[in-house]
């Protein structure tokens, strides 16, 4: 790969005035990241914090827009549907990130470049770099880009994934699913919360993301996965 950084851009359909922003985001890990000299992190994990939100209001600006008959809840649960790690991930597969990311190699070699997770974070850390360079408009051209496909899929409004697991669970006479907070790791700017799940007579799942409530909804898509091949 020649230039790995011209494909990056022709992939995301923007060129970079300052193309050390994509490097960033596409930087998971790197022996020197740390504080650089003026104090700043120079992790892709500031950008991914700052994506998530980027994203989270590009959405949420598409659906207000596309579905004028539909209430709060509605939306929202479509809208947690389409930030979601598996949303993520599937437009990340669609423009070959993972081609793109920078590892260490024992990260590479583990898998990294298959691992849902880190996938999904960094393409979070991509949008905010899409913003950073240029603005709102770069970045909702993006996700208007990748994201109104998914939401063309949807005819009526999803429910979310613990509402689901939820209904699942009365509906056979077992308690209520229980969410617990087992880990959380970062820095205070950026943490990542480790979930596990719960549900009387089957296995735990767990699942990571940058908030409770962005874990809780993973954990509780694994376990409905789960149950999906046992169907």
């Amino acid at each position: 790969m020649s230039d790995p950084a011209g494909l990056a851009e022709r992939a995301l359909g923007h060129r970079f005035q300052r193309p050390e922003l994509l490097a960033q985001a596409l930087t998971r890990s790197a022996p020197d990241q740390g504080r650089g000299d003026a104090g700043q992190w120079r992790t892709y994990q500031r950008l991914e914090f700052l994506g998530d939100r980027v994203l989270g209001l590009a959405v949420a600006q598409l659906l207000y827009g596309r579905f004028a008959g539909e209430d709060e809840g509605a939306l929202a649960r479509r809208h947690s549907a389409l930030v979601c790690r598996e949303a993520l991930v599937r437009v990340a597969e669609r423009i070959g990130l993972a081609q793109f990311m920078v590892l260490l190699a024992s990260e590479a070699e583990a898998g990294g470049r298959d691992n849902p997770g880190i996938v999904a974070d960094t393409l979070e850390a991509v949008i905010a770099a899409l913003y950073l360079d240029g603005g709102l408009k770069a970045a909702d051209a993006f996700v208007q880009r990748h994201w109104t496909p998914l939401m063309d899929e949807e005819a009526t409004p999803p429910q979310d994934a613990k509402t689901s697991l939820q209904e699942w669970a009365q509906s056979r006479g077992k308690p209520l699913p229980a969410y617990q907070e087992i880990d959380r790791v970062g820095p205070d700017h950026s943490p990542t919360f480790t979930i596990e799940l719960t549900v009387d007579g089957l296995p735990p799942a767990t699942a990571t993301g940058p908030s409770k409530r962005r874990a809780e909804q993973d954990a509780a898509r694994v376990l409905l996965e789960q149950l999906k091949r046992k169907s």
